[in-house]
Parts: structure tokens; sequence; C-alpha cells
């Protein structure tokens, strides 16, 4: 029984967790999109989100470098640890969490597991041109008017083609 076991184990021993999703957690930030099984999904979530969430600490100099230290131990690699800092730690600075997405994609073919694709939110342009139009006023949606402007806009360029001749005869 596993009662009270909140971590997922994923069939593996204790440092080969911690080596798999170090190395998954290196891939989505650099990437900002990884494919993989739904359950290392779900497991790297809950490892990489705290990761994310100590780089808006931006209180003092001294806090940043600590928690760069902190990331540091748990990513080791510091590409992915820089990239997390300079290029992702932005674009989240305003989300209060919640900054990965998990999508469902179906059973692989071999061994029929569920493959899911983990991202970054903020990084998803077709998701994240929906988010911009929420901040900005809706559009009327009306037709009404619709069939004017076509007509007003054909017309302007046969008045201009007239003017054109008129002028062209004038000379």
């Amino acid at each position: 029984m596993r009662h009270g076991d909140k971590i997922k184990n994923l069939s593996r021993t204790a440092s080969h967790r911690k080596a798999l999703l170090m190395n998954l957690g290196c891939q989505l930030i650099t990437y900002k999109r990884i494919t993989t099984t739904l359950a290392k999904a779900k497991a790297l979530r809950v490892y990489i989100e705290p990761l994310i969430t100590k780089t808006k600490n931006t209180s003092s100099k001294e806090a940043i470098m600590h928690n760069h230290r902190i990331v540091f131990s748990y990513l080791n690699d510091k590409a992915a640890v820089k990239e997390l800092f300079t290029v992702v730690a932005p674009k989240v600075a305003g989300r209060p969490g919640g900054y990965t997405r998990i999508i469902k994609l179906g059973a692989r073919i071999g061994d029929n597991a569920e493959i899911a694709m983990i991202e970054l939110v903020d990084f998803n342009d077709i998701y994240g041109k929906g988010t911009a139009k929420a901040a900005e006023p809706a559009k009327k949606t009306r037709r009404a008017g619709g069939a004017k402007k076509k007509a007003a806009t054909t017309d302007a360029p046969e008045a201009t083609t007239d003017t054109a001749t008129e002028e062209k005869a004038e000379a």
C-alpha cells in the first residue's frame, strides 16, 4: 500500500528518478515544449513549477544568487538555468502559478502508453493570441453594415478612374 506517499515513483530508484526529472526539466526549459508519457509529464509539472516560481523573487541580489544556486542544484545545467532566469522569468512574472500545460496526445503505438505534451504556457503562440484578445475590447460582430462598406469601396475606385479620364480629356 502507498498510503500518504505523494511522490510519483515512476518505477525508478530515487537517483534514477532525480536524473530523469532533471533531464526532462532542462529539455522543457530549453525547448519550451516536450512530448513524453503522461505519468512523466505530471511528475515533471510538480518538479518544475516550484523552480519557475523561484525565478520571480528579485527582492535583492543575494536572494537572486541564492535562487540561482537552488535551481542549479535541481537542474545541473548552466544553460538551462540561464535560460530560465533570463528568458522564462520575465514572461511568467505576472502569472501567479500554473506555468505549464499538459495536453494528452493519445496512445503510443508500441506499448500503448499514454503520450502527453507538456509546454510552458506563456510560450505558446496559438493560445497566447487568445489571451491577448481577452485583454482588448471585444469587436462588434454585427453584419448589417458589411454590405454598405463593400459597395462604398467598389464605388470609390470607379470614381477615381472617372476623374483621371476627365483630367486626361481636359489636357
